[in-house]
């Protein structure tokens, strides 16, 4: 990794770096430390997002443009009280022709915490489902099988498009993942009918009307054969 070939115009421009070329105030060391070992500073406002990522060993600035289908603060204060859906499309053209670009976040509100936090639904999947499954909360477990089948359904359709292998694969572990995980939540809904089931058996309640209704219908048939006698 080098930082004396840093792109600082580019830097400058977008406010990474300042004018005496020093990193922004508003970046932690910890964030200029991860932004030069190649990972991605993240910049959001209203339902604009921005990323800006160091590329070919930190000589190029890679950016891109998306756009959220609702306000990042009102993601945030919907998601205190349930878990929020966005869409994020790509914006800036860097995708080739035809190519639809789609991402879709879940906003999760951390009590213990008191913060806020962002999942992508095919990168984060496995420990999304665990936190929503954790919740016990059949109307949160329903809203997210409908955003992955909604999701399964956007990426078959740009599996169809007919891309290069290479890409095609990548879409293809993308529907599985999603795809993957609609199963695990089916699986849940089954548990959950199950037990109901079985609460409902072993409810005494619900075992004596059952048996006082079975003690009627016997004494109204003995009834029905004495008057035909």
């Amino acid at each position: 990794m080098k930082n004396n070939n840093l792109p600082t115009d580019q830097l400058k421009k977008y406010g990474i770096i300042d004018q005496d070329n020093t990193f922004s105030k508003k970046l932690s060391p910890e964030d200029i430390q991860r932004f030069l070992q190649g990972y991605t500073i993240v910049a959001d406002n209203d339902k604009r997002r921005a990323t800006f990522q160091l590329v070919e060993n930190n000589s190029r600035l890679n950016v891109i443009f998306l756009e959220r289908d609702k306000n990042l603060s009102e993601l945030l204060e919907n998601s205190e009280k349930r878990i929020e859906y966005t869409d994020i499309k790509e914006v800036s053209n860097k995708l080739p022709p035809g190519f639809p670009g789609l991402e879709k976040k879940a906003f999760v509100f951390d009590e213990e915490t008191g913060k806020v936090f962002e999942f992508d639904l095919i990168r984060h999947a496995t420990e999304l489902t665990a936190i929503i499954a954790d919740k016990k909360d059949a109307q949160e477990l329903g809203r997210y099988k409908n955003e992955l089948l909604k999701l399964k359904a956007f990426i078959q359709d740009k599996l169809e498009l007919g891309f290069p292998p290479e890409i095609a694969k990548e879409i293809s572990r993308d529907l599985n993942i999603v795809s993957r995980e609609i199963d695990i939540v089916d699986g849940i809904f089954q548990k959950q009918e199950k037990s109901d089931v079985q609460l409902n058996v072993n409810d005494p309640d619900l075992y004596q009307d059952g048996n006082q209704m079975r003690e009627e219908e016997e004494h109204e048939r003995d009834e029905k054969r004495g008057f035909r006698r």
